[in-house]
């Protein structure tokens, strides 16, 4: 019999494919949302900003600025070391001062039991008299020493007047000269070489009423005497 009925849709019976479940199916994907789509880019804007202040802070030290609490507590430690180092300082201070000052009290004592501070006895004053050179012995006139006269006053015979004045006291080697070129003093004077002169010198400026006594280097006698004018 000839097959003259179309067939379609309708003429075949329902089954589990003519009743598909509702929403995509498959490797098909539904619509995403805005804010699932945009996370991505936030994120990567984020973490870019993130590692931006990280590189700038390093660079800048301004990173170490941060009151981290790890550094807090290091610094709290350091300090507390630096305390403990200065109380030891402080005491070993104390305990320099207080054996200076046991030796400052150690060499008073020493003192006043008339003892130096290494523990010698220190001579009383009678021994250091004793210990001390003996002075120098006075000198004396020597009436027995060369005395030159010399006369620059134009007056003839006034040297030897004179030379007689001394030998009267007892001087026994006088000489009466004239001046013999060098230079002369402007006042009245006696000369003498050497200190142990002194004595007599002075003693013959007393005798003649001379004022003024020199020591001087280079004169002819022990003793020179000069007179420019007539006394």
């Amino acid at each position: 019999m000839a097959h003259t009925e179309k067939e379609t849709y309708g003429s075949y019976p329902t089954d589990a494919f003519d009743n598909p479940p509702s929403g995509p199916v498959g490797v098909h994907r539904g619509r995403r949302s805005l804010a699932v789509r945009v996370a991505p880019f936030l994120m990567v804007i984020v973490v870019a900003a993130l590692a931006g202040l990280l590189a700038w802070g390093i660079a800048s030290g301004e990173l170490n600025k941060v009151p981290w609490p790890w550094a807090q507590q290091s610094a709290q430690t350091a300090q507390g070391d630096q305390d403990r180092q200065d109380d030891a300082a402080a005491d070993d201070g104390d305990d320099t001062q207080a054996d200076a000052d046991a030796q400052d009290d150690a060499a008073d004592q020493g003192e006043a039991d008339g003892q130096d501070t290494d523990g010698a006895a220190q001579p009383d004053d009678a021994t250091a008299d004793e210990q001390q050179p003996e002075s120098q012995p006075e000198q004396t006139v020597n009436y027995n020493t060369s005395v030159r006269v010399i006369n620059a006053t134009g007056v003839n015979g006034y040297a030897a007047q004179q030379s007689g004045v001394l030998q009267s006291v007892g001087y026994t080697s006088v000489i009466a000269a004239n001046p013999s070129g060098g230079a002369l003093p402007s006042v009245n004077v006696v000369w003498y070489q050497n200190e142990t002169d002194l004595a007599t010198a002075q003693n013959i400026a007393d005798t003649l009423g001379i004022a003024t006594v020199e020591q001087a280097a280079g004169i002819a006698d022990p003793i020179v005497v000069v007179y420019i004018a007539a006394q």
